[in-house]
């Protein structure tokens, strides 16, 4: 009886070790939607009066639509100067980027969800691509550039700009919690906000939060 009821307790542990572990890793290859941990309490869900798309009320024209998921700053942030390179394997950094509205879009090529957005993703920068506003793939996988490249080609993805991170080590440095994450960032390359998991980058909503983003 004694073994029996060591073994049960013991038991119960393993199930909750593996669960936990099961759904860190269900987070971070399928990229489900989901709001991002750690962030600092001046973070909101587009939800407050700072945050673009947002009335003196409070009331967010997103928070319904298809960008309820974004995570606003209160006061757009300073990120870290990531480097990652170009088509030519020449170093580049973030803050290079300065100077138009950037949306940073972390993703690789074994992340389902991050095929299913870059479409939506690519359209997007057609649409409103300009010396103003830009799409960048920043690719996360440690296949390198070309592999990305592909990737990208198969899917007739060719306005987005790509670069790629083969030691995936800035995803660290950007906080990333999975992929895709895509990151709003100013013309003062400082984040507005960010959203974990795909989304419809193409819609209204986009667009809206994206040009409030702009002015």
């Amino acid at each position: 009886m004694a073994a029996s009821n060591t073994g049960g307790p013991q038991k119960a542990l393993w199930i909750v070790a593996l669960t936990a572990l099961t759904g860190f890793g269900a987070v971070y290859v399928i990229g489900g939607r989901f709001d991002n941990a750690g962030s600092s309490k001046s973070d909101t869900v587009a939800q407050n009066s700072s945050a673009p798309g947002v009335g003196a009320s409070g009331e967010s024209s997103f928070k319904f639509g298809k960008m309820a998921a974004f995570v606003a700053k209160k006061t757009p942030e300073p990120l870290p100067d990531i480097k990652f390179q170009d088509a030519a394997g020449k170093e580049v950094t973030l803050s290079s980027l300065k100077g138009k509205t950037i949306l940073l879009n972390l993703w690789a090529t074994w992340c389902g969800p991050c095929r299913e957005e870059m479409p939506a993703l690519n359209r997007l920068q057609a649409k409103l691509g300009s010396d103003k506003f830009e799409v960048v793939a920043l690719s996360l996988d440690r296949k390198g550039y070309e592999a990305s490249k592909k990737f990208l080609d198969d899917l007739k993805a060719d306005k987005v700009k790509l670069y790629a991170d083969p030691t995936a080590k800035q995803g660290m440095e950007l906080k990333l919690l999975g992929m895709p994450t895509t990151i709003l960032i100013n013309k003062d390359g400082l984040e507005v906000g960010r959203l974990a998991g795909a989304a419809e980058w193409d819609s209204d909503d986009a667009k809206k939060l994206i040009q409030a983003a702009m002015n």
